[in-house]
């Protein structure tokens, strides 16, 4: 009778334990500190937000639309944004044109044809630690190629390198690791029994990885396109790196001609309004920083979306 006893309160102790309702000390203090950590950082967003949308609204009520369609200006009643923005969206082509379609062909052939070796273990590892690099190292590389080597190629007449084409060309190579490691994720959570019945039925490789692999890992490569695209819109040390100046951007002569010139961006505006003493000009700032931060939200709303609309489950 002791036995059976002893049986069944081992099974309730077990049943306890692997429903999660025994908890020692320690990893209730370590999840309350985990819980105290995201109270932390939400409540310094919080007032961080606070403080911008409080200098913000004013000059939002003010001025409304104008803040968008005026460009910069050394009077803070004229200072805008519109060239920020402008700028902004071609930065935001070269990362489409470029970063995209070599990131996802790069992951396609390291996930679906390069050979399990050594070699290739390498190359993943140092794509993974490029993802963690910080920007100003980008914009130090891309001083000394674009702008140094191949400024002959990336810059008109008195530019010496400094161009548009610089700066996209930096932001795209900066994204890039994120959407290769993004891009193999997605391929890796394609079940390997999707490839093999593909395979079976007679299916060459990119057969298989066009029409089975590739449709089923779109969700998973959207979502990670577009959150390196809103990556890349919030950088400003590489921009300032590879020669973005505070208001001028070439908008007529061309396509190619606007590229080898001068160029801004919406961060790099929002950096020279905050460098200047007058309270108007911070103000001006603040708007700046509402609008880039509700260009991000909705570019991020956008991938949350895409990934529910899209999401399969194995």
């Amino acid at each position: 009778m002791g036995g059976s006893t002893a049986v069944v309160a081992a099974r309730e102790e077990v049943r306890r334990a692997l429903m999660g309702r025994r908890r020692d000390l320690g990893t209730t203090l370590f999840q309350l500190g985990l819980l105290l950590t995201l109270i932390l950082a939400l409540a310094i967003l919080l007032v961080l937000l606070g403080q911008v949308t409080a200098k913000a609204l004013p000059v939002l009520q003010e001025r409304g639309g104008q803040i968008l369609s005026s460009s910069y200006s050394s009077l803070a009643e004229r200072a805008g944004v519109r060239y920020g923005i402008i700028g902004s969206l071609y930065l935001m082509i070269f990362v489409v044109v470029i970063a995209f379609p070599l990131g996802i062909g790069a992951a396609v052939y390291m996930e679906e044809y390069a050979r399990d070796t050594r070699f290739n273990r390498i190359i993943n590892a140092n794509i993974r630690n490029l993802a963690g690099v910080p920007a100003i190292v980008y914009g130090i590389l891309g001083l000394a190629i674009f702008v140094e080597l191949l400024g002959d190629v990336t810059s008109g007449a008195g530019v010496e390198g400094k161009s548009l084409l610089s700066g996209g060309l930096t932001i795209a190579i900066m994204v890039l690791p994120i959407v290769i490691i993004t891009t193999a994720e997605a391929l890796r959570a394609v079940p390997q029994s999707l490839r093999e019945a593909g395979f079976g039925v007679g299916a060459t490789r990119w057969e298989v990885i066009r029409s089975h692999v590739l449709p089923n890992a779109a969700p998973g490569i959207l979502t990670g396109s577009v959150l390196a695209m809103a990556r890349a819109l919030g950088e400003t040390a590489p921009l300032i790196m590879v020669g973005a100046v505070t208001g001028f951007l070439a908008t007529s002569g061309g396509f190619v001609e606007p590229l080898q010139e001068r160029f801004t961006a919406l961060p790099t505006l929002i950096f020279a309004y905050t460098k200047k003493p007058q309270p108007e000009f911070q103000e001006v700032a603040a708007a700046g920083i509402l609008i880039l931060m509700g260009t991000i939200f909705l570019v991020n709303l956008t991938a949350i979306l895409l990934r529910n609309r899209y999401e399969r489950k194995w």
